[in-house]
């Protein structure tokens, strides 16, 4: 990506009440631009209503990089609540999408969260809360994590124009923690605390793109 002028928007897009709440209550300090969070509201065809929407609407926000993020269900074993994912693509049954910056964004959540364990590959998208079997048959095809936005949330910004996109996602459910089992109350708690402290590394990677490149 070539040098901007000028300060450049970041639109960062979750789905959920609660993930909202931890994104706007969490260190919005260092950003390098305008930045929006957007609720989409819950499942693929909402977020892509919603990105579709204010992409069209919202003039300030053309060109703008966008990131999805929230919660997701891991699908390897031995990941846990509060572990980090970062997609190298996005993946539903009607396209794929690849993420720009993945290394910077694994380095930044790294040096933000020095005690969390960064995954990074393929993320998968849903309709439907995935549990039991299902997990194993999604692993299978190679995708790490799944969530129900991330998928369509990026699918709809690229199509809105070219731009970079990105996903990160925390852990709440995992194979050996899925969220029926007593004691997830403490998981979603770890998630909820970690999704607070991910801006800044957003804003790293972010800045990161409007660097010229060599």
């Amino acid at each position: 990506m070539n040098a901007q002028t000028g300060p450049s928007p970041l639109l960062i897009a979750c789905a959920l009440g609660i993930e909202h709440l931890a994104l706007r209550t969490g260190d919005r300090g260092g950003a390098d631009g305008p930045v929006t969070v957007l609720r989409t509201g819950m499942g693929p065809r909402a977020a892509e209503r919603s990105v579709a929407r204010v992409l069209a609407e919202d003039r300030t926000l053309g060109g703008a990089a966008v990131l999805a993020t929230g919660f997701c269900a891991g699908l390897a074993p031995g990941m846990h609540p509060g572990d980090l994912v970062v997609a190298e693509e996005t993946r539903d049954p009607r396209s794929t999408v690849a993420c720009v910056g993945t290394d910077r964004l694994v380095k930044e959540l790294r040096r933000a969260l020095p005690r969390r364990t960064v995954h990074t590959g393929p993320l998968t998208g849903s309709d439907h809360v995935v549990r039991g079997p299902e997990r194993a048959d999604l692993l299978a095809t190679g995708a790490i994590a799944v969530d129900m936005e991330s998928a369509a949330t990026l699918l709809s910004a690229v199509r809105a124009g070219p731009r970079p996109v990105a996903a990160v996602r925390v852990v709440v459910d995992a194979p050996e923690h899925e969220l029926v089992r007593i004691g997830t109350v403490r998981g979603g708690i770890s998630a909820f605390r970690v999704l607070r402290s991910v801006l800044p590394a957003f804003f790293e990677w972010h800045r990161s793109l409007l660097l010229p490149r060599r």
